[in-house]
């Protein structure tokens, strides 16, 4: 169970950035670096972070490499030793099958993770009421955040009946979604507005192409002769590991647009596209998607926060002009890269020690 605080943070909408494996070049974790990054996302002011996901790098659980827990831990103490005055969400990313799955919910349980976000992605062809069975078997460990990962990249399309039963669980308290794809966005918020705990699920953006789009947008639907409405409250996304500080900006102006009756929607529609414009350049879609961790890596190398762009996975590498395309995003809008805010941090950092 969530305490009310948390809860309240996750249902009112954050920022939670999916946080990146720092290693060394011999591929060793670089500790201090990864408790660094840790710090500069607390010091961002997001409202969580989410690790053992795919920007952690899934290779984590190779037993040759056997980072799982440790990254799970170092987090969890650098978010206690900071001593926050508020919340602080944390979410352990939960692969695998069902045995597998268990396992990682129990270390996320060890080291206090509020939820676990839920990989589908190992259930290749089982069938959708295999998979309810697995999330069920989760939720009773530890609070799931449910997630729809676009099929681009492992995740695979699923129907709106299962959405539906998804929505029913008990304990799941959130979905990211994560489809690229509207249609599918459509199901999971409509499924959602449909089922009997609409008000305990909250909604978070993983679409990177629509990130400010979908935090303006109301979902309306007539269920039972009224009107429920439900809107996307905040995001879990890998582009907010990189620019977290103007990440927040990005959904206070978009929280702000709402509450403001939509005032100023042509601003609020720009900065969708300068958002979309800058992913693009760090997430890499014009190659499939092969350089998005290392985009992200790329980007905190030049502000200090990392050391290299090294990844567990020898064939993860920039793609063909992917440094240049992040130069341009960074040159064309100053106004959503936090270079200032990183370098005093890391003076700050300096001092510390």
């Amino acid at each position: 169970m969530l305490n009310i605080e948390t809860r309240k943070l996750l249902f009112d909408g954050t920022v939670i950035p999916a946080h990146p494996l720092a290693l060394r070049q011999d591929l060793q974790l670089d500790e201090p670096r990864q408790r660094g990054l840790t710090r500069y996302y607390m010091a961002s002011g997001a409202g969580g972070v989410a690790i053992g996901v795919h920007t952690t790098q899934f290779e984590i659980r190779d037993p040759e490499v056997n980072l799982y827990e440790t990254v799970l831990r170092i987090a969890a103490e650098e978010i206690e030793r900071a001593g926050l005055d508020r919340p602080f969400i944390k979410v352990a990313g939960i692969v695998g099958l069902t045995d597998q799955a268990v396992i990682e919910a129990n270390i996320a349980l060890k080291y206090g993770y509020d939820l676990g976000l839920v990989s589908m992605a190992a259930f290749k062809n089982q069938s959708e009421a295999d998979i309810i069975a697995h999330i069920k078997t989760i939720a009773e460990i530890i609070p799931v955040f449910g997630f729809y990962l676009q099929a681009a990249i492992g995740g695979r399309v699923y129907s709106y009946d299962f959405w539906q039963q998804f929505a029913e669980i008990p304990n799941v308290l959130a979905i990211k979604i994560a489809a690229f794809n509207r249609y599918q966005t459509l199901d999971v918020v409509r499924a959602v507005c449909n089922s009997s705990r609409v008000n305990d699920i909250a909604l978070y953006t993983g679409n990177d192409d629509n990130i400010v789009a979908d935090l303006i947008t109301p979902y309306r639907f007539e269920v039972n002769g009224a009107i429920v409405e439900k809107t996307f409250v905040g995001g879990l996304l890998g582009h907010w590991a990189v620019w977290t500080e103007t990440a927040v900006k990005v959904l206070a102006a978009a929280k702000d647009f709402v509450q403001n009756n939509h005032a100023n929607a042509s601003g609020i529609l720009r900065m969708n596209i300068e958002v979309t414009d800058m992913n693009a350049a760090i997430f890499d879609p014009a190659h499939n998607f092969h350089g998005c961790i290392t985009g992200v890596h790329e980007v905190l190398k030049r502000q200090g926060l990392m050391a290299g762009i090294w990844t567990l996975n020898p064939n993860e590498t920039l793609s063909p002009g992917q440094a240049e395309e992040i130069t341009r995003v960074t040159q064309a809008y100053p106004h959503l890269v936090d270079n200032e805010f990183v370098t005093a941090f890391l003076k700050q950092q300096i001092k510390a020690v």
